[in-house]
């Protein structure tokens, strides 16, 4: 019910629409799509990462009362404030983080690796070893939305992984008494996780990458070697900023679906699946691409119903007017998916009729969801699946977080004498044909070495 005086958002009944029907063009330029300039961002934060760099602690708290509006007293959060927090962890919340802890741990299990030796010749192998890094740093956002189920999400294929180290940071919420969300926390006591830390933004991430001394525990955090998860521009900014001192998973922009329909969708489906998306943020991006205008008339019918009903209704109708978002047009299902692919969206939803075939083609996506019944917030909450994955087109080029995301592939070359005698005269000749010529010498060496040792065994 609507209260009297208040105002309604303005209805949604028209998507903004891009027709490329009968167009041969690349689609890429053509589609919607949010328009952040990282690299504005990056300068914006720069002297907030560099301060952090050389002054740690001190940085950190300055930062996060400037923006978050919290003087922290301390930066790790305390393992009995991590355990009061599950202990006041409402009973349906905590069934449904565990059946999520279940079922992810389930899919990424499957995910392991093992080492491979191959035999090139006899006595030469190269063995390919899979390692976990051994420290990583798991960022939860925690602006519009609070996300227990991202700590899920990196924790676990870390997890999988081997990984020792696990360190979390999520903002301080000013309502918890200048800790993390109680929900973020009690998900790190359900998976044991206890090196927590209050601190978010562009800070939580120079803190990961550079770590932070102070003269109490509670202000110390090593530093990482890798770091995952989502996060505002800032946060990615931060992210670019400090790749190569760390690796990083990819650079998270706002969350988008694309859904691939035909005249078999159902119309308050595909409504719900754009609106559950555009909830996150003002700046979410829903698309839809069809062959059909008839569930486009139908789908902003259901909107113009359902967005006014939702709780976050300014929001979502943000999210759905902004030019990020809106309908694209094609001739067919074969024109749809080359524009998906195009897209390369986040989350693709495949609603048409053989939707699997079409989901099986689909070359570009973070993720795929496939029939009306595999809906995006199935995957963010209790599908297996990861919900960490590439936005902004990278899934032309990364995929979303995996037990993979965690671990080295290293090389071990083992060749005896014979072995490497066989293949020396290749070594050198591209040696040479590199004008290298001591890598070739670093060859000849230990063959004239090991001729000298056999005439002295002979002798």
């Amino acid at each position: 019910m609507v209260r009297s005086g208040s105002r309604q958002p303005k209805l949604v009944t028209v998507l903004n629409r891009t027709d490329l029907r009968g167009s041969r063009r690349d689609p890429r330029g053509l589609l919607p799509r949010a328009q952040l300039d990282v690299s504005v961002a990056v300068e914006q934060i720069r002297p907030v990462v560099e301060a952090v760099h050389r002054h740690g602690f001190s940085a950190i708290r300055e930062a996060t009362e400037r923006f978050d509006g919290v003087r922290l007293e301390r930066l790790r959060v305390a393992k009995a404030d991590i355990d009061a927090a599950v202990e006041s962890l409402e009973p349906e919340v905590r069934a449904a983080l565990l059946e999520s802890i279940k079922r992810a741990r389930k899919v990424h299990a499957d995910q392991r690796r093992t080492d491979v030796t191959t035999k090139v010749v006899d006595g030469g192998t190269v063995t390919e070893r899979w390692i976990p890094v051994q420290r990583v740093g798991l960022y939860v956002p925690g602006g519009l939305a609070v996300y227990p189920s991202t700590v899920v999400m990196n924790v676990v294929p870390a997890q999988e992984a081997g990984v020792e180290g696990l360190v979390v940071a999520s903002p301080p919420q000013k309502e918890n008494g200048g800790l993390p969300d109680s929900r973020v926390l009690a998900a790190c006591a359900l998976l044991g996780v206890d090196e927590v830390y209050a601190v978010g933004g562009a800070q939580a991430i120079a803190m990961l990458g550079y770590g932070s001394d102070g003269a109490d525990e509670g202000d110390r955090c090593e530093p990482v070697d890798v770091i995952t998860g989502p996060g505002n521009i800032w946060v990615t900014a931060a992210k670019r900023l400090l790749q190569g001192t760390v690796g990083i998973d990819a650079e998270a922009g706002p969350t988008e679906i694309a859904i691939l329909a035909d005249e078999t969708a159902d119309p308050r489906h595909v409504a719900a699946d754009l609106i559950s998306q555009a909830e996150h943020d003002p700046l979410a991006a829903s698309v839809l691409v069809t062959d059909s205008e008839a569930l486009v008339e139908a789908v902003e019918a259901e909107l113009s119903q359902m967005v006014t009903a939702t709780k976050h209704a300014a929001r979502v109708q943000t999210s759905l007017t902004g030019e990020q978002s809106g309908v694209v047009l094609v001739d067919d299902l074969e024109q749809g998916l080359r524009v998906v692919d195009a897209y390369a969206a986040e989350h693709l939803e495949i609603q048409t009729r053989d939707a699997r075939q079409w989901a099986m083609r689909v070359r570009n996506a973070g993720a795929i969801f496939v029939g009306a019944w595999s809906p995006v917030s199935l995957g963010d909450y209790a599908a297996g699946s990861n919900h960490v994955l590439p936005t902004a087109g990278c899934a032309r080029h990364s995929s979303g977080l995996s037990v993979q995301s965690f671990l080295k592939g290293v090389h071990v070359i083992e060749y005896d004498e014979a072995a490497l005698r066989d293949v020396a005269g290749h070594v050198v000749a591209l040696a040479n044909a590199e004008d290298l010529p001591a890598h070739g010498e670093a060859v000849q060496a230990r063959l004239q070495s090991g001729a000298g040792r056999s005439e002295g065994r002979s002798a």
